[in-house]
Parts: C-alpha cells; sequence; structure tokens
C-alpha cells in the first residue's frame, strides 16, 4: 500500500464537504438535518508520484471518512486523520478548531513501488508515524451564503518512531462552499515546513547512497520544502448531500522548493512539480 503524499490533500479533504450547510441553503435554519450527526464513508483512487519529488505517478487506493458525531468534526483521509475537539457552532459565526492529528508515512518504505532504478537502489526507510495537532479558526458565511466557510489554520506532527525524527510544521488556508443541495466545492494553499531529520532521510545521499545508486551525494537542510494549491468538490447522486451516493474528486499540485528541489532525486531523476489526483465514490448516512 503506496500513501506517502495525501498528506497533501487531507487539509482539503476535511472540509465538510458533507456537512449540514450544504443543504441549509434549501433546508431553512429551522430544518432538523442541521443538529443530526453525519458520516460520509467512502474508497478512490489516487494518482500519485513514486516518492516525494518522482517523475513517475501511479495508482492506489484512498480510503477515507468524514463528518460530524455530537458537533464536533473528524476526517480519516488516506493516511492521516483528525479529530475537532472544539464544538462547532450554529449559524454563521466565528469558531477556533483545535484537536489532534496523526498521519502514517509511507515515502519510500517499499523499493518495488519506485519506478527510477538509481532512488530504487538508494536505502528504503522504515513506516513511521507522525503525530500532534492543529490549531486553526473559521468563518461561516463570508462570500457566496452564510453557510460557505473560511479556514485559516496551522498543523504540527512530528516522527514517533525515530524514522526521520523531525517536525513538520503546515500553515493552511481554506475555503469551502456548497453550490446548491446536490453541488460543493472547496480549495485550499499550503506550505511544509520540515526538519533537518526529515531532509536527511528523504533527500540527502550519503557517500555510500551515492556509491549504490550512482547518484551525487548531497546533504541538504531543513526548512520549507514546498507549497501546495489544491481543490476538491462533490456531487450528490441521490439530490441530497446529505444522504446517499456521491462523487467525489481532488486535485493537488505542490512545487518542492530550497533544499528539497535541489536534491539529486528530485533535480537529477525526478521533478520539483508534483501533482496529485483522486477520484472515488462515497456514502453519507
Amino acid at each position: 500500500m503506496r500513501l506517502p503524499y495525501l498528506t497533501a490533500i487531507a487539509p482539503l479533504c476535511a472540509v465538510p464537504l458533507s456537512a449540514p450547510s450544504a443543504s441549509a441553503q434549501t433546508a431553512g435554519p429551522a430544518s432538523p438535518d442541521l443538529d443530526r450527526d453525519i458520516v460520509t464513508v467512502g474508497v478512490g483512487a489516487g494518482f500519485m508520484s513514486d516518492y516525494e519529488g518522482a517523475k513517475h505517478h501511479s495508482f492506489s487506493p484512498v480510503p477515507g471518512a468524514i463528518g460530524t458525531v455530537g458537533g464536533h468534526d473528524f476526517a480519516i483521509i488516506g493516511n492521516r486523520a483528525s479529530f475537532n475537539l472544539i464544538r462547532r457552532p450554529e449559524g454563521p459565526a466565528w469558531a477556533i478548531q483545535a484537536g489532534p492529528l496523526i498521519a502514517v508515512n509511507f515515502n519510500r518504505t517499499s523499493r518495488s513501488n519506485i519506478d527510477d532504478p538509481q532512488v530504487r537502489a538508494l536505502p528504503k526507510r522504515d513506516l513511521t508515524i507522525e503525530a500532534g495537532g492543529y490549531l486553526g479558526i473559521s468563518k461561516t458565511g463570508v462570500l457566496t451564503s452564510r453557510h460557505d466557510m473560511l479556514t485559516l489554520s496551522v498543523s504540527y506532527r512530528h516522527d514517533i518512531f525515530g524514522v526521520h525524527d523531525s517536525a513538520i510544521v503546515t500553515p493552511n488556508l481554506q475555503y469551502f462552499t456548497p453550490l446548491s443541495r446536490k453541488i460543493a466545492v472547496a480549495a485550499f494553499v499550503s506550505a511544509d515546513h520540515v526538519g533537518n531529520g526529515y531532509m536527511a532521510s528523504y533527500f540527502n545521499i550519503t557517500p555510500a547512497d551515492s556509491r549504490a545508486s550512482g547518484l551525487p551525494a548531497y546533504h541538504g537542510r531543513g526548512g520549507w520544502k514546498n507549497w501546495t494549491l489544491g481543490a476538491a468538490g462533490t456531487v450528490s447522486l441521490s439530490g441530497d448531500l446529505l444522504h446517499g451516493w456521491k462523487l467525489v474528486g481532488a486535485a493537488t499540485y505542490s512545487r518542492l522548493l530550497g533544499d528539497a528541489a535541489a536534491s539529486p532525486v528530485v533535480r537529477d531523476v525526478g521533478t520539483a512539480n508534483q501533482w496529485l489526483g483522486a477520484i472515488g465514490v462515497a456514502y453519507t448516512f
């Protein structure tokens, strides 16, 4: 299973594409739908690069679940999960978001999934878990209606298994809007700041690695690794985003920066331009 970079689309997919606000435009503020728990589960196919910085892409399964239970939002998208400890307020309002998040890092954990022979000759990395939390502020009723949402947040997660033994800090700005009872869309922009350990594990090349792969030795330092733009949408097949089957899709473009972009695994045999897409089906209860 290969899901190394779904953290790029997780902030986007976590927005309430099946939230009560999507039906409020037609149901009205007194609708009982606005008070009930709602959960969407789905599965799709993601088209993503073999490793962070690769040219070659292939398909991987992408499971997911998002929803609101007891007023608390949660999201499980691919290799990442988060939970908002603060209840969402009703109606157009400012809201604070805060809670734990966890991500599983599959980057270069298997050589069989890497197309480039030189990168395949590099040491593989152990699977690791990155745990931390996020803090944000959101506003509903911003541009298109009283139900759209703008959110500014920052997340922090740290490798807890000692594979890269460093932190990843991600500021994120996202916008969500229901276009009708059947359609909702979202967009986001984010960036990742990584520690020296992350750079050493996934972008640096030791002299021994150089002899094994033929790539030049390289030593980069942590810093801003990339920025990312993305968009997502959902279309209800049943006519109501709050119940039944729907199609979901997302796409992102990420540009590697600085020492990450200068690494031979990117500059010589890969590319700084990273694309990711996913499409699937989901069911809302």
